[in-house]
């Protein structure tokens, strides 16, 4: 019953392979559970596509990140970037890439597709980049 409805491909390393079929077989394992208890009778199909839109209700809508039309004044900037009591700066992922902040400030041409969270600015995360923007005042 577990690889009725398997999703694995030939092509996954052994370690994906194994994580869905632990997977398909949690899922079996709690529709049997269903049933046993007195629940309402239906198929595994349609138990795992409940389960399925259900995960998809609680994982909740993308954020809407309210950006501001131009650029803030570099003296903000410098005093919002080192701020100790307010630390939400985490890496994000960005739809385009665009050069690295700290890079530029050296000389060097890096694009990247990663942007502080908070602070909306390209950084490399692979160097130091991240961590000196963010705790050195002087680039």
């Amino acid at each position: 019953m577990a690889n009725s409805y398997s999703i694995n491909r030939s092509t996954w390393k052994w370690t994906k392979k194994l994580f869905f079929h632990l997977f398909d077989l949690t899922v079996l394992n709690s529709h049997i559970l269903f049933s046993s208890l007195g629940g309402k009778k239906i198929l595994h199909r349609d138990f795992r596509n409940t389960v399925l839109w259900n995960l998809l209700a609680q994982a909740g809508h993308e954020r809407n990140v309210q950006r501001p039309i131009a650029r803030p004044p570099a003296a903000v900037t410098q005093v919002c970037r080192l701020q100790e009591r307010d630390r939400k700066h985490w890496p994000i992922p960005s739809a385009t890439r665009r050069r690295c902040h700290v890079c530029s400030a050296k000389g060097v041409t890096r694009n990247v597709s990663m942007i502080c969270e908070k602070c909306d600015v390209a950084l490399c995360c692979d160097t130091t980049c991240f961590w000196d923007y963010h705790t050195k005042a002087n680039l």
